[in-house]
């Protein structure tokens, strides 16, 4: 099947989802540009771009998505205990282009190179600026040792990348917006495609046709647009040795 080539206009929308490939899993177009309108299309309908620098852009929905759910995320045990008494803390919005760049030049374990390269560190930078895209720090003083970026549309998250400068980082990262998001009443993180990884810390598969019809949903609540640095309130990693109180989802969060 010759995979559709998208218009140049943004606002030219996506195949349907029956379309994406089987294998590889989820490649759906090709082409097309990362202006804001466009990818925030994307992800409003569980599509999000995936390619090598020099490369076409490609875009993908593979099924069935990894999430995440807030309200239930817990880290193990053990990091948990490593985490009493840890100095670190959080902080969002305040380091974004610079936790792009960390995730960019993290090492992956299979792959040779990043996909992060500059036009996709420009365009997610454009979307910071624009309030839809956001950054989580965790900080050693004032030394940057894990952190994540994603978007963010009504009151659903969209991971893109983490990455861990000193060991931990990267999980206190996704706790510690878990336990946010949770507090907001946001009930999911997209992780987008599983791995061995994800899946121990809890990641979940959830079928492509689920997936999207939860996200509409969510994506049409109010959400936080603009920066996160002053509503942010999950501040210290020792906080998250102590698992959140169990519960259901918030009202705020039924469709």
């Amino acid at each position: 099947m010759r995979l559709p080539w998208l218009p140049d206009d943004p606002r030219g929308g996506f195949p349907p989802l029956s379309r994406a490939l089987r294998d590889p899993d989820g490649l759906l177009a090709v082409g097309g540009d990362l202006h804001p309108e466009r990818l925030l299309d994307a992800y409003r309908h569980a599509i999000f771009p995936w390619f090598s620098p020099g490369e076409p852009i490609l875009w993908w929905s593979p099924d069935p998505r990894l999430v995440f759910d807030t309200a239930t995320f817990v880290l193990p045990r053990r990091f948990r205990r490593r985490l009493k008494a840890s100095t670190w803390r959080m902080s969002a919005d305040t380091r974004f282009d610079e936790v792009v760049a960390r995730c960019a030049d993290a090492p992956r374990q299979g792959q040779s190179g990043t996909w992060i390269g500059a036009e996709v560190r420009a365009a997610y930078g454009r979307l910071h600026r624009l309030g839809h895209a956001h950054s989580i720090e965790v900080l050693d003083g004032d030394v940057l040792v894990g952190g994540l970026y994603g978007v963010a549309i009504g009151r659903m998250f969209f991971a893109e990348s983490m990455f861990s400068g000193t060991s931990g980082g990267s999980k206190v990262a996704l706790a510690g917006l878990a336990r946010q998001l949770a507090a907001w009443g946001w009930p999911w993180i997209d992780a987008q495609v599983e791995n061995p990884h994800l899946l121990s810390l809890g990641a979940r598969p959830v079928p492509r046709e689920a997936f999207l019809a939860r996200i509409q949903s969510l994506g049409g609540f109010p959400g936080r647009e603009g920066a996160w640095s002053e509503t942010w309130e999950t501040v210290s990693a020792a906080a998250l040795a102590t698992p959140p109180p169990s519960g259901g989802p918030t009202p705020e969060t039924h469709a």
